[in-house]
């Protein structure tokens, strides 16, 4: 096993070649390791960064009496043979999963606790470093030194968040360790995000505040403001102003998210607790007519409330206590669309479209002919296509 090292430590371990993956196959490469399975309980990691290689086997030498620990067998100058584990990720077994098992949140709690104690702390993507194993046991392979800038998992409920799981596992602490969780909540609260002091032009990114980001895209970026209300900041104030007009004239419809507040360039809504539409029918076997019914009557309400874009993608639908609620409004006064030609296409990803639309044709005959008196558009191009006749029909007019 000599081979590890002769490997240029100059170079990115992304751009490696090694022969002896012929032999021992690559199990994971990074810009800063490679990892080989040299055999059925052991897996060897070749590191170009020694100070990456230092950090990593220090946490594990910290951590060697903890059971979710991998046994760390020997350290080298470039290298490190330490426990192998032939399982998923924790990020992998959670996949699609809407509420996260009780066993797991146990187990999650044992590792936070563990590390707190050895003053050691997840590294970045911890659900991708932890392996469920059997009895959904976990193992926590990034173990490293605590900065002691949160007394908080950040890294952990950032994860969470990042597959909707942060609020089932709050839910789960908060029963297994109330006073735990009253701490956590109370550095929440007391780092809360200060939207008034956002301008359109503010290049502050709050990395201390991260905890809170609940999205952020081209339209702007949504902060967790506390358990009930959270704060869309924009970027473009022409954005800020088309979606407060959208949000302020139409708060007496169901699936609009209630407002509370709006300031130069941001909007204080609610927090819309629930898994989105998407994430929901990836468990199902079939469509639901009460799922058709409720975007029905959502489309209809558009239609019916001067609504120029009729669409509703089903990542922007939340299913909530109070019903479906549609996020994402900036085009919908503004750009012409008579079909909701996202929702067509996201179905057919879903492969209920067909269900979907027949279930129309029950329901409401009428618009049922109307979206389909000319072939649906399946591909975003073509859709990109219908939108723009749509346009250039309406500028010869």
């Amino acid at each position: 096993m000599q081979f590890f090292e002769s490997i240029n430590l100059n170079q990115s371990a992304e751009k490696i070649d090694i022969d002896a993956s012929r032999d021992y196959p690559i199990v994971s490469r990074g810009p800063k390791s490679v990892i080989f399975k040299i055999s059925h309980e052991h897996c060897l990691k070749v590191y170009t960064n020694m100070d990456q290689l230092k950090l990593e086997a220090d946490g594990l030498y910290a951590a060697q009496d903890f059971s979710f620990i991998p046994k760390l067998y020997r350290v080298g100058p470039n290298f490190m043979i330490r426990e192998f584990y032939d399982a998923p990720t924790l990020k992998d077994y959670l996949k699609n999963c809407t509420y996260l098992p009780e066993n797991i949140a146990i187990n999650l709690l044992t590792i936070v606790k563990g590390m707190k104690k050895a003053k050691l702390m997840m590294g970045s993507d911890p659900l991708d470093h932890i392996f469920v194993t059997g009895n959904e046991e976990l193992k926590l392979i990034s173990p490293i030194k605590d900065n002691g800038n949160s007394p908080i998992p950040l890294s952990l409920l950032n994860d969470l968040k990042g597959i909707l799981l942060q609020d089932s596992f709050l839910s789960h602490v908060k029963k297994l360790d109330p006073s735990l969780y009253n701490k956590w909540k109370v550095f929440l609260m007391e780092n809360p995000v200060d939207y008034k002091r956002f301008t359109d032009n503010t290049e502050e990114k709050y990395e201390n505040l991260t905890h809170n980001l609940i999205g952020q895209g081209r339209q702007g970026a949504v902060y967790r403001v506390d358990e009930e209300k959270c704060v869309k900041i924009y970027p473009k104030q022409s954005h800020f102003l088309k979606e407060r007009e959208v949000l302020l004239s139409s708060q007496h419809l169901s699936f609009i998210p209630k407002v509370y507040e709006t300031g130069p360039n941001y909007i204080l809504m609610e927090y819309l607790q629930g898994p989105d539409l998407n994430t929901f029918l990836k468990k199902q076997s079939k469509l639901q007519e009460e799922v058709t019914i409720n975007l029905l009557k959502m489309l209809e309400s558009m239609m019916d409330s001067g609504f120029t874009k009729i669409d509703a993608p089903l990542r922007h639908i939340f299913i909530t206590g109070q019903g479906f609620k549609l996020i994402d409004h900036v085009y919908s006064f503004s750009k012409k669309q008579k079909r909701p030609l996202e929702l067509f296409r996201n179905l057919h990803e879903r492969k209920f479209l067909d269900s979907f639309l027949e279930q129309v044709k029950a329901l409401n005959p009428k618009l049922y002919a109307e979206w389909t008196n000319k072939p649906i558009p399946l591909t975003k191009e073509e859709a990109e296509e219908e939108v723009k006749m749509i346009r250039k029909k309406e500028k010869g007019q």
